[in-house]
């Protein structure tokens, strides 16, 4: 039976992203010792062909039911798999999540009103991760970040009905629309201005929102921690 996936990108940092493929690779290394001292032992000289395909079929299942229970880190998407489930278990989030209204997971990027955690290029994410992970773990991560952060874009939502998108969030959605930026700088400059309390309230505001990147990186970050760990 194949495993249907569902695919993600993430933005990293090359130091994140470096880490990921270090411990792929020492995992896989660890994998490969593994399978070689088990042929050492078990396929003897003069072995018949067939005896010595059941072995090597027999490591095989092994290896697998190594990976499945995380003995084994398997392939890069299984060892971010693992580390995404610890995440949810971390946050109590690892629980069924009701399907929200159509079309509401469909749109790209950040949800509206909130600015990127950090920038692409210098200073800030420089690299990009594609993700598959099994499509019951992808589907409670997106619905996980959804319900997590509703209450949370609801008001920022509101608070820009009052206050103005800011220059950041007005420069990103005209980017999205195709809208010249400055068009949206000078719309952006019509609004009012935000006391200080206000900005108070809407930075809190964005520290709750919680997307699917963020729970990403979180994983990677625990992958990558769990990786210096074992080799220390």
């Amino acid at each position: 039976m194949v495993m249907v996936r569902m695919k993600f990108h993430v933005a990293l940092t090359e130091d994140a992203l470096k880490g990921v493929n270090a411990r792929r690779k020492a995992e896989q290394g660890r994998e490969e010792d593994w399978i070689a001292e088990r042929r050492r032992e078990l396929l003897v000289p003069g072995m018949p062909r067939r005896a010595a395909a059941a072995v090597r079929r027999d490591i095989r299942a092994q290896v697998a039911q190594k990976r499945r229970t995380g003995e084994f880190g398997g392939t890069r998407d299984d060892i971010i798999a693992r580390a995404v489930r610890e995440e949810l278990r971390a946050r109590g989030l690892d629980h069924k999540w009701p399907k929200p209204p159509e079309g509401e997971l469909e749109g790209p990027g950040r949800p509206w009103g909130t600015p990127p955690s950090a920038p692409m290029g210098a200073g800030g994410y420089t690299r990009r991760l594609s993700i598959n992970l099994p499509h019951p773990l992808g589907e409670t991560v997106r619905r996980a970040a959804y319900w997590t952060s509703k209450d949370a874009v609801e008001a920022l939502q509101e608070w820009a009905d009052r206050w103005g998108d800011g220059v950041d969030v007005a420069l990103r959605e005209a980017e999205r629309n195709g809208v010249p930026p400055e068009l949206a700088l000078a719309a952006a400059a019509g609004n009012l201005s935000a006391p200080q309390s206000a900005l108070e309230i809407r930075d809190r505001l964005r520290t709750q929102v919680l997307t699917t990147g963020d729970l990403l990186r979180a994983a990677v970050d625990r992958t990558n921690s769990e990786g210096q760990l074992e080799a220390s």
